[in-house]
């Protein structure tokens, strides 16, 4: 056992301390911790009297809103699971993330009425759906549907705290779907006081004790210490945005979340502006650089000096985008997490005026190694590419799916760990190279080429906006590289003069077989709302097109 409290628990004892303050921001509306928790206790109530067990799941298909935490800190208090929805997703994707993780509630905007109302009948196991009234409904304004039951009602209905009978404790479980790179998505199952360890970034000594919690809190109100406006640009859905949500609120601090329902640039610096917001969380250079363009595009527009901290996960960062930010938050910290949904702990690069690290370079983590392929470490210099693993506080496993577990969480030397597939080379200085993740590698002629680390080399073009590498395949070497390019402030190019730039710029810094043989230019990479590419669909997009090459 873990202790006899969880998240809920923190986020309860913030809201007696700091009452008035302001939890969450969204749009117009200002929601003080007050408020925050008494309609999650409200939601918590609603769940219950719906015949909700211990550890039952409760999928949340919600755009940004406040609504998404407060659904979230009703399930901590009730000891349920909050279980993420990809609101991209069709029916029958829907349909299988609900059946797979079990889901006895769905919690679901307007919006997306029409869906669910098309895949319910499929769903035996939800015994509860709950609307949430949103600005993005269809036009007519349809109420809540007979099958449904309103979130305002329930969030209104019972103020005063909920605990079930079987109480909480740190071995709550969140549930992170993750739709990675290739296949299904997979549920990453996190106990909560894990997640808390792994999460907390305020500097202090990782003591998952509330005690220690409430007197951080406590110490935080009597020295009129600030807390911190948090903004995740990612929208709540995806891990990364979450458990950034969620490290804010542990330090009592305000979580400001997007409107639009598609990246706005506009609208991300304006609410940096107005926070002001401290803490940004971002992925990689697809949100950093239509940041610094826009910045660099209308001085004086903007005035984000009061970032004290930006953090990134789950792409690739590069130090030209790191600087040009620098340049308009002078006095942030640039933190790269080298994490994903099944590892926290693998690596950082941290970076700020004056202080610069090489791109995709990390500090390994305090429980993180490289390992070879009989999962023995990688010594320093070696130039052999192995896995990243980190032991310490790691995720249960996939729901429902033993078999990739054990290949994910294997045991090393006595420690459990997790594995997810991130490869890199270990320096000589200890230091990490990170060279990609394995399941979309690409083997050509029997050589291992890592996408990530050739879109990087691309990406250092100045014509070059965004890059994909995927590979295709080919009758010789198998599979050959390519190269998906979004061209810069729209530009038009030759696609074979852009290939011969490409190649030489490639050749120039990395191995030749690493150099894309095809290069398909198009005008947007239409990334996810996550900032992260779907290699699977670019690589069908990338071999339907060379078809077309072949036949004119």
């Amino acid at each position: 056992m873990a202790g006899d409290w969880n998240f809920a628990d923190v986020w309860e004892a913030v809201a007696q301390t700091v009452p008035e303050n302001i939890a969450q921001v969204h749009g117009a509306h200002h929601i003080a911790w007050r408020d925050f928790d008494a309609r999650a206790n409200g939601i918590a109530w609603t769940l219950l009297q719906a015949g909700c067990a211990r550890q039952d799941k409760v999928a949340l298909y919600l755009h940004n809103s406040p609504e998404y935490l407060q659904t979230a800190f009703a399930c901590l208090k009730a000891a349920l699971v909050p279980v993420n929805t990809n609101y991209r997703y069709q029916q029958g994707e829907l349909h299988y993330l609900w059946d797979n993780a079990d889901a006895a509630v769905v919690v679901f905007h307007a919006a997306f009425t029409d869906t669910v109302n098309a895949v319910r009948a499929r769903c035996t196991k939800v015994r509860l759906w709950l609307w949430v009234a949103d600005a993005h409904a269809n036009a007519n304004g349809a109420p809540c549907p007979a099958w449904a039951v309103p979130f305002e009602a329930s969030a209104q209905a019972h103020p005063a705290r909920v605990e079930a009978s079987w109480g909480r404790c740190g071995d709550d479980q969140i549930l992170i779907y993750t739709g990675g790179t290739t296949g299904r998505p997979r549920g990453v199952m996190w106990r909560q006081h894990d997640l808390y360890v792994s999460s907390n970034t305020t500097g202090d000594p990782l003591q998952a004790d509330l005690a220690f919690v409430r007197a951080r809190v406590a110490r935080l109100q009597s020295e009129k210490t600030a807390p911190p406006v948090g903004l995740p640009a990612a929208p709540l859905m995806h891990g990364t945005a979450y458990v950034f949500a969620s490290a804010i609120l542990n330090r009592a601090g305000s979580v400001l979340t997007l409107t639009d329902t598609q990246f706005d640039v506009v609208e991300l610096l304006d609410a940096i502006q107005a926070g002001p917001v401290t803490d940004l969380c971002i992925v990689g250079d697809a949100f950093c650089r239509p940041m610094v363009d826009a910045l660099d595009a209308a001085p004086g527009r903007w005035h984000i000096a009061g970032l004290k901290a930006v953090s990134s996960s789950g792409m690739m960062w590069g130090n030209a985008n790191k600087a040009r930010l620098l340049e308009h938050a002078p006095h942030a910290v640039l933190i790269d997490f080298l994490n994903s949904s099944e590892a926290s702990g693998m690596g950082r690069a941290i970076s700020s005026k004056g202080r610069a690290n090489p791109s995709a370079r990390f500090k390994l983590g305090k429980n993180a190694f490289v390992i070879d392929a009989d999962n023995r470490p990688v010594e320093p210099g070696s130039g052999v590419a192995g896995r990243i693993a980190v032991g310490g506080n790691v995720p249960l496993g996939y729901y429902g799916d033993p078999e990739k577990s054990a290949a994910t969480f294997p045991v090393i030397d006595g420690i459990r760990c997790a594995v997810p597939g991130d490869f890199a080379m270990v320096e000589l200085d200890g230091s990490i190279t990170l060279l990609g993740r394995g399941s979309v590698s690409i083997n050509t002629g029997g050589e291992k080429v890592f996408p990530e680390e050739v879109e990087e080399c691309i990406k250092q073009l100045p014509e070059v906006r965004d890059a994909v590498v995927v590979g295709v395949p080919d009758e010789r070497f198998g599979e050959t590289v390519a190269a998906v390019v979004e061209l810069a402030d729209g530009q038009r190019a030759d696609a074979e003069a852009v290939t011969a730039l490409i190649t030489s710029h490639v050749r120039t810094h990395l191995a030749r077989h690493k150099a894309p043989r095809r290069v398909m230019l198009v005008p947007s990479m239409n990334r996810g709302p996550n900032g992260k590419a779907d290699y699977m669909a670019l690589r069908k997009l990338v071999a339907d097109w060379l078809l077309t090459q072949q036949g004119t």
